[in-house]
């Protein structure tokens, strides 16, 4: 009987047996997974004391703890939770309330100062709109002046107003407002009035457009040719003109010729004489008819220069007027 080597089975050998044993033998899958077993165990522990000793040298001796052993797998790692955050406690609701008050009463005050300071600036915007207005038509007429312009319906616009046709007995002529803005007294020539004058009566009525009002003579000068009126109510009164005139600046003449009112005519001063026997003359170019007696002879800066008086007879384009200085001297009423 040939004999076998048996590797498990040698005497003496780790884990064999005699041959008079009697105990099986011992499964080599049970012994490999033994071993295998020692293997992994031991490995599993070597890995959990080096772990153990590194977090004890990071948390210090108060972490220490006992090692342990664990047979079979390692546990799982245990999974953390999300962090959590809470949202920051309220303000407490009556500082809350406070703070919203106060915030609406700074806008309530802005809106209130806003809407004063944009009700002054509108204020003030239409006050200086019309001085600016006013300027501008001051502006442009001196700069009329300035430059030569001369403008008839500027003037007869300004005034017209202050002319009236006036009815004496059978005569007619024109007399005008001088003076203050609202004046009462009214020039004209004293042969427009002479027939009532001198029958004694002193009314006479004054006329234009559908507007009529009484006046009274108050004064008169045969020599000079001039009558003062007052009227029954106020009219605005027309600038006498501060200087004298010169040849060739241009006029405007207003009054009623053959009774129709609001005729304006216009030409130059043609010569200027101080020295006549009645008084300063200015001779114009004009056209003037019968019943253009007493009316305002006007500069281009809207200033009566005189009064229209007489026309040069079987002759043209020579009018005379009573200067304006003369009536103001006599009736101390300018």
């Amino acid at each position: 009987m040939t004999a076998t080597h048996d590797p498990f089975g040698s005497l003496g050998a780790p884990g064999g047996r005699r041959p008079d044993d009697t105990r099986p033998a011992p499964d080599p899958w049970e012994t490999g997974e033994r071993i295998f077993g020692i293997q992994w165990n031991t490995g599993e522990q070597r890995l959990l004391d080096a772990e153990w000793h590194a977090g004890q040298q990071a948390f210090g001796p108060a972490q220490q703890r006992a090692p342990r052993r664990h047979i079979g797998h390692p546990r799982p790692a245990r999974a953390v939770p999300p962090p959590v955050y809470a949202p920051p406690p309220e303000p407490p609701r009556e500082r809350r309330g406070r703070g919203w008050l106060a915030a609406v009463l700074i806008v309530v005050a802005l809106l209130t100062v806003s809407g004063l300071q944009t009700w002054r600036l509108d204020r003030n915007n239409d006050r200086l709109a019309a001085v600016l207005a006013t300027e501008r038509d001051r502006t442009d007429r001196l700069a009329k002046q300035l430059a030569g312009v001369f403008d008839p319906e500027a003037i007869s616009t300004t005034v017209l107003p202050s002319v009236f046709r006036v009815r004496a007995g059978e005569f007619t002529g024109t007399a005008f407002a001088v003076g203050d803005q609202a004046s009462v007294h009214l020039l004209t020539n004293y042969h427009v009035v002479e027939s009532v004058w001198s029958a004694g009566d002193r009314k006479v009525t004054l006329e234009r457009g559908g507007t009529k009002m009484t006046a009274r003579i108050v004064k008169v000068s045969r020599g000079k040719d001039l009558a003062l009126l007052r009227g029954s109510r106020s009219v605005r009164g027309l600038t006498p003109a501060p200087g004298a005139v010169k040849p060739g600046q241009p006029i405007l003449v207003v009054g009623a010729p053959l009774g129709l009112e609001d005729s304006v005519t216009t030409g130059v001063v043609s010569a200027y004489r101080p020295d006549d026997a009645d008084g300063q003359s200015i001779q114009f170019d004009a056209p003037i008819n019968p019943g253009n007696s007493g009316g305002p002879v006007v500069n281009a800066a809207e200033e009566v220069v005189g009064l229209a008086t007489a026309k040069a007879r079987d002759a043209e384009g020579i009018g005379l007027a009573v200067s304006i200085e003369t009536a103001c001297d006599l009736f101390k009423v300018c």
